[in-house]
């Protein structure tokens, strides 16, 4: 129980970071200064990358985690 528990927070974290990190990396090439000075438009488009890209490798963690589970209900 414990192991599995552990397992899942890990991959949670892991597909967070790296979606986050594919979200900074979208806004770097499209020219989007994450970390500049004020809450300018392109500032605030950034931070919704990096916060749409952290849900979305959250959830792809996720599924990828459901998809290796076996299923409980079968019987």
């Amino acid at each position: 129980m414990n192991k599995t528990l552990l397992l899942e927070g890990l991959t949670d974290a892991v597909g967070f970071v790296v979606g986050a990190l594919l979200g900074f990396g979208l806004g770097r090439l499209l020219g989007l200064e994450l970390f500049a000075e004020g809450y300018s438009a392109g500032s605030i488009v950034a931070i919704a990358f990096v916060g749409l890209g952290g849900g979305m490798g959250l959830q792809a963690a996720r599924r990828f985690r459901a998809k290796e589970a076996p299923d409980e209900e079968a019987p």
